[in-house]
């Protein structure tokens, strides 16, 4: 049995109460620069690797039940498991997505210790933080916190998300360090952040010159559908469509909905085709397709089909469950069997433009968004249903994503959503137009186009290789001894030398 001192234990668990505070709903984003700093004075403290995984590992299963709690209710109310069930699997669901801050813990404790150690620290935050995107579950990067610092946010369209989460991290390491005292100069590192003012500055507002038409149906997830039901649905959200695409429009928009909306259906093709004759506007819908395939459709102003995306990142246990869970639980989707992922990106020709469309969950993954503005989208389409989150944090913590996707890439990003939120996002990551939540609403929403190509754009997570070689030489520098040098004074001097008795 490992016993740890009950202060290193508070401040792991700092860490985590911090890092939840960071982001919706609590919002408190001027704590995300030293939420990393209790567990790491833990972590200096504390000279046993198996304990700093031990404080590491609490740290993470309180951070993930912190910030994913609604997970817990999606599953009670949607995959059809009691409150007891669904817990048990989103305690588990923790367990599992805690091992990563615990391997960051019980690394990082002897890299504080170098004069190298703050950089070295963000790195190996950001390669395990990447390494979420191919462990089951990708949500929240730390980076995320700053989508509304405009200098820190000058990285984006070069390093990614994953540039902001250095910064964030360095400076935490760099505020530990300072206060046990371990590093005279410890706060040098900081210098190059100055490097930040160097970078072009995030984009001025902008009116948009293009009008979409979103149409936000408001649909309850748990609807029992017949076929006059689909049809009063198709023709209430026809007329909402119609009734603002009176004026020139680009494109309506229709969301990822919880509805028997299927590409196969000629009825429910024929009504996307005469709306679209009929308002001399392309249309894009969230449709089901044969596999199933949860996909976005494509029709032109003339009513022919386009292009079909289907979606290639699927949601676990939304659209599938993930082995042995099966046993237990049914995915959170009413369409009968798992969903198939699609295999391609996909950019379609929207009158003289280029546009890509993106589902809900895809965009966790900045890797995977940056292939459709690399492709030649000159604007992002993002549909959802986030209603499957209920009335809880997660819908805002997802907008936050999408914020940053449209930072990375320099695009306007129209989000078109079942109940909320619906609306346009520019390329500084602005929220600037907006429908109201849980109820129905349709509105014109303005958005540009842009040709150009950030570098992250260009080269994806070229930044993430980069902190993964300073990680690495980081823990090779950890197998030369540090030395017998006598300690400095502070926080942790009596933590590491036997006490006279």
């Amino acid at each position: 049995m490992v016993s740890i001192k009950p202060i290193n234990w508070i401040l792991a668990l700092a860490t985590a109460a911090l890092l939840v505070f960071v982001f919706p709903g609590f919002n408190f984003v001027w704590f995300a620069p030293i939420a990393l700093s209790p567990l790491l004075i833990a972590c200096m403290r504390e000279p046993r690797w198996r304990a700093r995984f031990i404080l590491g590992y609490a740290a993470g299963f309180v951070y993930w039940f912190g910030l994913c709690n609604w997970i817990q209710w999606t599953l009670e109310h949607h995959a059809g498991v009691s409150s007891a069930v669904a817990w048990m699997l989103f305690t588990l669901f923790c367990l599992a997505k805690a091992v990563q801050m615990g391997v960051f813990a019980a690394l990082s404790g002897p890299l504080m210790m170098r004069r190298y150690g703050p950089p070295c620290v963000a790195a190996l935050w950001v390669a395990i933080e990447w390494t979420h995107s191919w462990t089951g579950f990708e949500w929240l990067n730390l980076g995320n916190a700053a989508s509304g610092m405009s200098v820190p946010l000058r990285l984006a369209p070069f390093t990614g998300v994953w540039g902001l989460s250095f910064v964030l991290a360095l400076i935490s390491a760099v505020v530990a360090a300072a206060l046990m005292r371990r590093q005279k100069f410890a706060s040098a590192w900081l210098i190059v952040l100055l490097a930040l003012y160097l970078l072009p500055e995030v984009p001025a507002p902008q009116r948009g010159d293009s009008v979409a038409v979103v149409v936000q149906p408001n649909l309850d997830d748990e609807m029992v559908w017949s076929t006059e039901l689909l049809h009063r649905v198709e023709e209430r959200m026809s007329s909402l469509s119609l009734s603002l695409a009176v004026a020139p429009t680009d494109l309506i928009v229709w969301p990822e909905a919880p509805a028997p909306f299927y590409d196969y259906d000629p009825e429910f093709v024929g009504v996307l085709s005469s709306m679209a004759k009929t308002a001399q506007a392309g249309v894009l819908a969230g449709v089901v397709a044969r596999g199933p395939l949860n996909s976005a459709l494509l029709i032109d102003r003339a009513g022919a089909v386009v292009s079909r995306y289907d979606k290639v990142n699927l949601v676990p246990f939304g659209e599938f469950v993930p082995w042995p869970f099966g046993l237990v639980t049914q995915k959170v989707s009413t369409e009968a069997g798992d969903f198939v992922p699609g295999k391609n990106v996909v950019v379609s020709a929207l009158g003289a433009h280029r546009i890509g469309t993106f589902i809900c969950y895809e965009s966790v993954f900045p890797s995977y968004i940056r292939k459709f503005a690399a492709a030649g989208a000159e604007a992002l389409f993002n549909i959802s249903n986030d209603s499957w989150f209920g009335k809880s944090q997660a819908r805002y913590q997802h907008l936050l994503i999408v914020r940053m996707r449209a930072v990375e890439n320099r695009r306007w990003i129209v989000r078109g959503t079942n109940n909320g939120i619906s609306g346009v996002i520019d390329p500084a990551g602005r929220l600037v137009h907006t429908l109201p939540e849980y109820q129905e609403a349709a509105g014109r929403l303005s958005y540009r186009y842009r040709r150009d190509l950030t570098f992250y754009t260009r080269y994806g997570d070229w930044f993430v290789l980069l902190c993964a070689l300073l990680a690495v030489v980081g823990q090779v520098g950890n197998l030369r001894p540090i030395g017998n040098r006598p300690p400095r004074t502070g926080i942790n001097s009596r933590s590491t030398r036997k006490q006279p008795e």
